[in-house]
């Protein structure tokens, strides 16, 4: 059913009743409402509430269920495949929300759904903590702590998830649930990793790690003519480094940015990356030998204040102005062969913008045990993830079949898996996953928790998980 069924009266009192702002087609800003991060999504919602409190995500909530809408939920709307928006439904708007409250004696820290990591970061870093989250920062909290959560942190902290110590939660009856490992432990064990499927978180309680304000990083940009020892240097430091150290290998191509030369713009480089999550001085020599290999075009290595860390790549991915495409799939391994094949792809890159990058894994993501989150992939040592940039919608096809083919490829080198926050475009047949009992199990618990809290399947707009055949069929409703 579409939104613009509930006219009049219905509508009226939904207003008189929201706190926050009802933005709908032919509004003045309607147009800015209903963007979201990539500029391929082009979705028209038939209302986008924007939530100033839990009251007003209850009432769209309500309103939604009791109209058979299809529902999105949209907390920093950063999600590449447009979960965060909707046609003809209603976008449950949670920005407004954007408050974060820190107590740094017991270094815990609250935050609402609309946050971005900027929010998290600026609030945290003036008591020299930090909450691991991701590597862009205008990234929402929300999307990426729900799908699990890699940064820069990751191999001494774990995964955002793994910091996570409650959630808020309207559920899909309008019921406001708190989970945590004491309450609703089911649902908690959902939310860290499992994505938005089984109702609107509104407030993350996170733990903060003290590291004080500056890191010690390494930062090297190399010709591509030298990415293969450069990755496989890259590969052999990371494989016998500390958790402390978290890194990328990167290939992309020199942006048309004012910070470098001209003559550089768009050339294809091999970049290797390293951060230290302790004292600086300790780190700047522990990354030493990484940042004295080869004869770097460019060398940002340093320390750095975490700050700028997190927001360093943000000039590069603007919201709403260009194409974008995540995907990713892990690999069992890093060695030569997979190294050739991952730089193959170097010359073909269909724009020079579209970047692929290797993270490492490991360290305090591996401590946690496969099932006691619902996140899955946490024995990889290593995600490829691909991030298309371009502009022209002419060029859709050409980047998707050269992102999808890569994947594909290096198939053979990999378990087939993907993280659930670079889930491609949301196709079907983007990677098919090989057999995977541990996964499996991992997805028949997490479609048993959504026969419980939402059987109809309100929240449709999630990575993947429905309900069974028999809830939807119980619960009456079918899909929203």
């Amino acid at each position: 059913m579409e939104a613009d069924a509930a006219t009049g009266d219905q509508f009226d009192e939904f207003e008189s009743d929201f706190l926050g702002d009802l933005v709908r087609p032919g509004d003045p800003d309607y147009d800015e409402a209903r963007g979201v991060w990539n500029g391929m999504i082009d979705e028209r919602p038939a209302v986008i509430a924007r939530c100033r409190d839990v009251a007003d995500v209850m009432g769209a909530v309500e309103f939604a269920r009791e109209r058979d809408l299809l529902v999105a939920v949209r907390g920093g709307g950063h999600n590449a495949a447009g979960l965060g928006t909707c046609e003809d439904g209603i976008v449950i708007d949670l920005s407004p929300m954007n408050w974060v409250d820190v107590d740094p004696d017991t270094r815990r820290v609250r935050v609402g759904a609309g946050a971005t990591w900027r929010d998290v970061d600026h609030a945290t870093q003036a008591f020299g903590l930090a909450v691991p989250g991701g590597v862009v920062s205008h990234t929402g909290v929300a999307g990426l702590t729900l799908g699990g959560g890699y940064g820069h942190l990751r191999r001494a902290y774990g995964l955002t998830c793994d910091n996570l110590v409650s959630v808020d939660l309207v559920a899909a009856d309008g019921r406001v649930l708190t989970a945590s490992e004491d309450e609703h432990a089911d649902l908690f064990w959902a939310v860290r990793g499992g994505g938005g499927a089984y109702g609107i978180v509104t407030a993350f309680e996170f733990e903060a790690r003290s590291i004080g304000t500056e890191v010690a990083t390494v930062e090297t940009w190399h010709p591509i003519e030298d990415a293969t020892a450069a990755f496989e240097t890259w590969r052999d430091f990371v494989e016998s480094a500390p958790r402390t150290v978290s890194g990328e290998a990167i290939v992309w191509g020199v942006p048309e940015d004012p910070h470098f030369p001209a003559e550089y713009h768009d050339q294809p480089v091999a970049i290797i990356t390293a951060v230290h999550a302790g004292d600086p001085e300790e780190g700047e020599e522990l990354l030493r030998p990484l940042r004295e290999f080869g004869s770097p075009l460019f060398d940002f290595s340093g320390r750095t204040r975490y700050l700028k860390l997190q927001q360093g790549f943000d000039p590069f991915f603007p919201a709403g102005e260009h194409r974008y495409y995540q995907g990713s799939v892990y690999l069992d391994s890093l060695d030569d062969e997979v190294i050739a094949d991952i730089l193959d792809r170097a010359e073909t890159r269909p724009d020079p913008r579209v970047l692929y990058y290797v993270w490492n894994l490991g360290g305090a993501i591996a401590d946690v045990p496969e099932h006691a989150t619902a996140f899955s992939g946490r024995e990889h040592p290593y995600l490829l993830a691909i991030d298309g940039k371009w502009d022209d919608p002419a060029a859709d096809d050409a980047v998707l079949d050269w992102a999808r083919s890569f994947k594909r490829d290096l198939r053979a080198h990999s378990p087939g898996d993907e993280y659930r926050n670079f889930p491609g475009a949301a196709e079907a047949d983007d990677v098919e996953p090989r057999e995977s009992s541990g996964r499996d199990e991992t997805v028949e618990r997490l479609v048993e928790l959504k026969d419980e809290y939402d059987p109809t399947n309100l929240f449709s707009r999630n990575h993947g998980v429905a309900p069974s055949e028999a809830a939807r069929t119980d619960g009456g409703a079918g899909d929203a």
